[in-house]
């Protein structure tokens, strides 16, 4: 039973410390990461590839924050975390966020998955950048876009704040459970 317990209780803790690690590059202009930036482009990349019409929703979009690496663990209690990097239309850099996010429920194992959140009106940048913090499910309307959705939205059919992509799932993460996720602008 402590066993258990302490498995429990670990989870979270080490991820926690897995996503509070700040690596400075050598050679890297301060406030920058570069290999972050190249994986998040890497990522946004493989998701256009994957479904096709997100390249004409990167064009509506007046941002794009690419999440490219999200370490999701859990045995009835679980977390997740990762670090990310929000993109301006012409392609340049408008800041770095951390998403991180604690659940409860009947769940168990671990994942690494992509999320790219298109926000598609000046609000919901403005908000996230203004709030301490931005929960999904408060603030601006976000709409999860699975695989076929993707491939047949059009632009006039895109009535939300935000259209968040989960792609590119590794490992295995299986049951149900409550969870709600934090996203925080951060300095590299």
């Amino acid at each position: 039973m402590f066993k258990y317990l302490r498995l429990i209780l670990a989870i979270p803790m080490l991820l926690v410390a897995v996503s509070c690690s700040t690596q400075q590059q050598a050679g890297a202009t301060p406030g920058t990461d570069p290999d972050l930036e190249a994986k998040a482009r890497a990522s946004l990349q493989q998701l256009a590839g994957s479904a096709p019409r997100t390249q004409q929703l990167m064009q509506a979009a007046k941002a794009v924050l690419v999440f490219p690496d999200i370490l999701k663990v859990g045995f009835i209690a679980g977390a997740q975390g990762g670090k990310g990097v929000m993109f301006a239309p012409d392609g340049s850099v408008m800041g770095y966020y951390t998403a991180r996010a604690v659940s409860y429920g009947l769940q168990a194992g671990g994942q690494t998955f992509s999320e790219a959140m298109f926000l598609m009106s000046d609000s919901a940048i403005e908000y996230l950048n203004s709030s301490d913090g931005w929960s999904v499910g408060m603030g601006p309307s976000v709409v999860v876009v699975d695989a076929g959705m993707g491939k047949s939205m059009t632009t006039t059919t895109l009535k939300s704040d935000v259209y968040a992509f989960i792609y590119g799932q590794q490992g295995l993460m299986a049951g149900l459970g409550v969870q709600g996720q934090k996203i925080s602008k951060y300095t590299p």
